[in-house]
């Protein structure tokens, strides 16, 4: 669907070719660099709001977490700007090496110790813990976007366009099921199918996909047992989190009062009750429950607009962006933020069940931030070689 375009290149005096229509010579997307940055600065000032209380009563320290997320905002923002000046070419090399050291990362992680009930961090000494489900995300783009690009042709066929696909992601969902890790695994899922279909696999074949996921779902299920009652119990507290309000439904119940008790214009920032000890880490998933408390309908509407327009910019980008690999890397990545902040509003207000879903740019964690900035750093570098329409 993207790199089809045949715009003419005039070669330069170098005799390298280059695209004669550009927004502005090696400029980035000020547009998308605008956005970013706001949606940096809106979400450490509810991360700060939404945090503080909760740093003082367990710490005994307001600024515990906003402090060091101040420093990996600060280091993203550097890494952005790295990165968008870095051609984003380097990527066709780098994707088998980065889905290797991912594949790595998810097995080490298996024999991590436990956090909250899931294998899900990799413990650092000295710096703090990681997902590496973070980086199985981003190396599934990049490999994702080099067999795309380098199969154009062929993605209409079944053993071009679905089997090396499923294959990657059939064997990234089963160790991330080990952990388990359900919000992840549907995420890259999502990642996964809005590539191939844009990349130019053919519908038909989404229904064999479907199917064969099904069969190896069902085959996870099987081999891990215990990923039944996590599932179901997940399931219940969706259907009926009043069945166990001071368990596994207290979160769930008290993101609801928050979100009912913001009203339009909400109590205010830095207003919030339920943060006081009442939603449980209300700096992570839950998030936007707070912003909803403090800022109301209207806030909430605010931040779900800050996202669109990164959708609605990101695809601008990929549509005029210089060639199928790079086209590839923005709808991946732009995917991935998209889809994990709907997920994340959809938990918070109940409307699927508890995944465990970070919101991008507001929840806490210094390397999903890296990880997120870095990511839009390439965007912008695939930005500044766009073959963007003369007036």
């Amino acid at each position: 669907m993207f790199g089809k375009k045949k715009n003419k290149q005039q070669p330069s005096a170098a005799g390298v070719q280059t695209p004669p229509e550009r927004l502005a010579a090696g400029g980035m997307d000020l547009p998308l660099a605008i956005l970013v940055l706001v949606l940096v600065v809106f979400g450490l000032i509810m991360l700060f709001s939404a945090s503080y209380a909760n740093g003082y009563y367990r710490f005994g320290d307001s600024y515990h977490y906003i402090r060091s997320q101040l420093v990996f905002a600060a280091i993203g923002v550097v890494v952005m700007y790295i990165a968008s000046r870095v051609d984003y070419h380097i990527f066709h090399r780098l994707a088998p090496l980065l889905m290797l050291l991912s594949l790595v990362l998810l097995v080490v992680v298996l024999f991590m110790p436990e956090l909250n009930g899931a294998k899900r961090w990799i413990i650092v000494p000295g710096l703090g813990t990681f997902q590496p489900s973070e980086i199985a995300k981003f190396a599934v783009i990049v490999l994702f976007s080099n067999m795309i690009s380098a199969n154009a042709d062929k993605m209409h066929r079944f053993s071009y366009g679905v089997v090396p696909f499923a294959a990657v992601l059939g064997v990234i969902a089963i160790l991330m099921l080990l952990e388990p890790h359900l919000s992840g695994t549907v995420l890259i899922f999502i990642i996964g199918a809005v590539m191939m279909l844009v990349g130019g696999t053919a519908l038909k074949w989404f229904g064999i996909a479907a199917a064969a996921g099904g069969g190896a779902l069902a085959t996870a299920v099987v081999a891990v047992p215990d990923l039944v009652p996590y599932a179901m119990k997940r399931v219940k507290m969706w259907l009926d989190p009043w069945s166990d309000p001071t368990n596994a439904g207290h979160q769930t119940i008290q993101s609801l009062y928050a979100i009912g008790s913001g009203g339009l214009f909400g109590l205010g920032l830095g207003n919030s009750r339920q943060k006081h000890l009442y939603v449980p880490e209300p700096q992570n998933d839950f998030i936007f429950s707070i912003i909803c408390e403090e800022l109301g309908f209207i806030g909430a509407m605010l931040v779900i607009i800050l996202f669109a327009a990164l959708l609605i910019r990101g695809a601008t980008i990929a549509l005029y962006a210089r060639d199928r690999f790079g086209a590839m890397l923005v709808v991946g990545i732009i995917t991935q933020v998209t889809s994990q902040a709907i997920l994340n509003i959809a938990v918070v207000t109940n409307t699927i069940p508890n995944t465990g879903i970070s919101l991008p740019f507001f929840s806490y964690g210094g390397t999903s931030l890296l990880m997120l900035l870095g990511e839009m750093g390439i965007v912008l570098s695939v930005s500044r070689q766009c073959r963007y329409p003369k007036p």
